[in-house]
C-alpha cells in the first residue's frame, strides 16, 4: 500500500540472513552482567532500509537503529510531538509554507566500514535532504514517498528530471550544517508528524553506496542501538555507546502518577537512554508459540493473543487480570490507534461502480444491504473477546475528531432492513453476484470469512456464492489488492499519526490503487472536502469537514466499518517500561530498563 501500516498478518518469510555489523565502540567486560530486553513481534521484516519500512515490524527496528527529527513523548496520552534529532519544534512561516528545523550538533553515525577509517562521521542537515530524496528516486522502489508527494516544492520534478542527487531541490535544502529548510507547495499541518516515521529516518550516503542492495540488511544509523545480527527468527540490537546523552525526564515525557505510577518509570529519572544493553527481538508468527515464549520467560513483553484472554483476564468490565497473572506481570489495555474494516472494491462492476446508472444504484443497494447484515456484536465476541470498540465510519475513537454521538445505525445489525433493500432493488438469490472475500491465509482470517458467510446467509445470500479468496501471504494479498483484483478487502489500518486526515486519505480518489485508497472510491464531494481540509490547521471547522466526509463514506456504503481493538499488553515485572504498539513505534524501547536480578551474563 501507499501509506500507513495496513496489516492483517505478515508472516515470517524464510529469511536466512545473518550478519555482524562493523566495529563496536566499547569493549564489553565478559564478566559484567548485560541488561537484555526480549521483545516479541508477530511477524518479521525482510528489509531494514528506512525507505522500505512500510510495516510495523520494520518500523520497530528502524526507529531504534536510526534517528528521526521528531518522535512522540514516551508517556503522554493523547500523543504529543517532541524533538528527537531536532533541537526544537519547527519554525513555520506565517503562510504555513516554510519550515525551518535546526538539528543537534555532535550526533554521529555508528562506526562502520562504509566510512573512511571505519569511523562514523557527524550527521548533518544534508543527510536529511539526501534521505528524503531517496524516496523519490525510482531506483529505490521506496514506499514512503506518499507522505511528501506533491507537497514539497520541486521534489516531484526532481524525480521526473532523473533523480540527480547533485541537483538541488528548491523546497528541500540544507541551509547550513545544522539547519534544514522545507518549503511546501501548499500548507501541510501534518508535516512534523511525518518526520517521526521510520520513513523519515536519516541515513548516510556512504553506507548506501558501500553496501548497495545489502544496505537492506546492513543498517548504518545514529539511533540508540546498532544491529548485531539479523535472521528470519531474531534480530539482536546492541547499545550504541556513541548515542547522545540525554537524561530521562519523566515530567517532560508526560508522566502522570495516576496513569504511570504502577510501572516504576519515575524511578528512572536521570538515567541516560538507551537503558538496556541489548534488545533481542524475536519474530514469532504463531500465537501459541509467542504465548509459550512469554510464559516460559523467553520474552519480556507480549500482546496477549485473543485465544489466551480467558486465561489472562478475570473480568472484562472492568478489565482486570487474574490474580496469578497480576502477581507476575503488569497489564495495560490501550485501544488501538487504528481500526479494522472491510472495503468494497468500487472498481469491481459487480459490487461497485457501473456504467449503467440503474445498475450503479442497484449495486449501492447491495453494498448497503451487506453492511446492514454484518453483525459487529458477534464479530467482537468471536474474534476480539468482546473488548473491541465498534463505531460508525472511519474516524477511530483515539482521534481528536471522533464523534461519540454519531448515529450508530451503520454498525447496528438490521437483517429485515437488509432483506427489504435487496427486494426493493430486484436482487434475488439467482441474480446476486458472487462475493469474493480476500484475506491472507491464517486460522483467524478463515474464521472471519466463515462468520461473514454466515451473516450473509441470514439475508438469503446463497453460501456457494460467497467465495474465500485466500492468499498464501500478506505480500501476495497486498499485491492483489494493489492490482484491484480483490473484491472485498479486510484490513487493519494502523494510523501513522493522530489526525483523522490519515484515515480520510484512505478514500481520497487520487490515492486509488496502487495507492492507499484500496477501495478505489471516487466521489466529487469527498475529494473536494479532503483537499479543502488537508491544508487546514486543527480547528472545529476542520473537524466538521472530517465528520461530513465520514458521513459521505457511510452513506455510500463504501466499507463495512469499523472496530478498534483493545490490546492486552503484558510485561514481566523485571522490566520497567510503558509499552506502546502505536505512534511511538520502536522509540519506546530506548527507555526500557531491566532489573538487576534479571541481568544475564554474555
Amino acid at each position: 500500500m501507499s501509506g500507513g501500516r495496513t496489516i492483517i498478518v505478515i508472516g515470517i518469510i524464510g529469511l536466512a540472513l545473518g550478519l555482524q555489523t562493523g566495529c563496536t565502540d566499547r569493549q564489553p567486560d565478559d564478566t559484567a552482567p548485560v541488561k537484555i530486553y526480549r521483545h516479541a513481534l508477530d511477524g518479521a521484516p525482510t528489509n531494514l532500509d528506512p525507505v522500505q519500512s512500510a510495516n510495523i515490524y520494520a518500523s520497530f527496528l528502524v526507529t531504534n537503529l536510526y534517528d528521526t527529527l521528531y518522535r512522540y513523548k514516551y508517556l503522554a496520552r493523547p500523543y504529543e510531538l517532541t524533538p528527537n534529532l531536532a533541537t526544537g519544534m519547527p519554525e513555520v512561516s506565517a503562510d504555513g509554507l516554510t519550515y525551518t528545523i535546526a538539528i543537534k550538533p555532535g550526533v554521529y553515525f555508528i562506526d562502520d566500514p562504509a566510512f573512511e577509517n571505519g569511523r562514523g562521521r557527524e550527521l548533518v542537515a544534508a543527510d536529511f535532504v539526501y534521505s528524503i530524496k531517496r524516496h523519490f528516486d525510482p531506483q529505490t522502489l521506496a514506499q514512503g514517498a506518499w507522505l511528501w508527494q506533491n507537497r514539497i516544492q520541486g521534489l516531484d520534478q526532481w524525480r521526473a528530471d532523473g533523480a540527480d542527487y547533485a541537483a538541488e531541490v528548491s523546497g528541500l535544502r540544507a541551509l547550513d550544517k545544522y539547519t534544514i529548510q522545507i518549503r511546501l507547495t501548499r500548507p501541510y499541518p501534518q508535516l512534523p508528524h511525518t518526520l517521526t516515521q521510520g520513513f523519515a529516518a536519516v541515513v548516510p550516503k556512504e553506507a548506501v553506496d558501500h553496501y548497495g542492495r545489502e544496505f537492506a540488511i546492513r543498517p548504518v544509523g545514529s539511533g540508540p542501538y546498532r544491529l548485531l545480527s539479523f535472521s528470519g527468527v531474531k534480530a539482536v540490537l546492541e547499545r550504541n555507546d556513541r548515542f547522545r546523552r540525554e537524561p530521562f525526564d519523566p515530567a517532560a515525557e508526560g508522566y502522570r502518577e495516576d496513569q504511570h505510577g504502577f510501572t516504576g518509570v519515575r524511578q528512572l529519572a536521570g538515567s541516560v537512554p538507551p537503558l538496556s544493553d541489548r534488545i533481542d527481538v524475536h519474530f514469532i508468527q504463531e500465537e501459541a508459540a509467542r504465548w509459550n515464549a512469554f510464559i516460559s520467560g523467553e520474552v519480556d513483553h507480549i500482546r496477549a493473543p485473543t485465544t489466551q484472554l480467558g486465561a489472562v483476564l478475570e473480568s472484562r468490565s472492568p478489565i482486570r487480570a487474574r490474580p496469578e497473572i497480576a502477581e507476575k506481570y503488569h497489564l495495560l489495555t490501550p485501544l488501538e490507534t487504528g481500526f479494522v474494516h472491510t472495503d468494497f472494491n468500487m472498481d469491481d462492476p459487480r459490487i461497485g461502480y457501473h456504467q449503467d446508472p440503474a445498475q450503479n444504484t442497484r449495486n449501492k443497494a447491495l453494498r448497503c444491504a451487506i453492511v446492514k447484515a454484518f453483525d459487529w456484536t458477534a464479530r467482537n465476541r468471536a474474534l476480539y473477546f468482546d473488548l473491541a470498540q465498534v463505531f460508525p465510519g472511519v474516524i477511530p475513537p483515539v482521534t481528536p475528531e471522533f464523534d461519540a454521538d454519531l448515529d450508530r445505525s451503520s454498525v447496528s445489525r438490521d437483517v429485515e432492513g437488509a432483506k427489504a433493500l435487496l427486494q426493493q432493488h430486484g436482487w434475488t438469490p439467482d441474480n446476486l453476484p458472487e462475493l469474493e472475500y480476500g484475506f491472507a491465509a491464517s486460522v483467524a482470517e478463515r474464521q472471519s470469512f466463515e462468520q461473514f458467510r454466515a451473516f450473509m446467509g441470514d439475508i438469503g445470500y446463497p453460501p456457494e456464492k460467497i467465495k474465500a479468496l485466500a492468499y498464501a501471504s500478506f505480500g501476495d494479498f497486498n499485491r492483489a489488492l494493489k492490482q484491484r483484483k480483490v473484491m472485498l478487502i479486510t484490513t487493519a489500518w494502523y494510523m501513522d499519526f493522530p489526525d483523522a486526515e490519515n484515515t480520510m486519505q484512505l478514500f481520497y480518489g487520487p490515492n486509488e490503487a496502487p495507492g492507499s485508497n484500496s477501495a478505489n472510491f471516487r466521489n466529487e464531494e469527498f475529494d473536494r472536502l479532503y483537499e479543502q481540509s488537508s491544508v487546514m490547521q486543527a480547528s472545529p471547522e476542520r473537524t466538521a469537514i472530517y465528520q461530513r466526509m465520514n458521513q459521505v463514506l457511510i452513506d455510500e456504503c463504501v466499507s463495512i466499518t469499523g472496530l478498534s481493538r483493545t490490546f492486552v499488553l503484558l510485561w514481566t515485572k523485571n522490566a520497567t517500561m510503558y509499552p506502546d504498539l502505536s505512534f511511538l513505534s520502536g522509540h519506546f524501547a530506548r527507555f526500557v530498563d531491566i532489573a538487576t536480578d534479571r541481568h544475564e551474563a554474555e
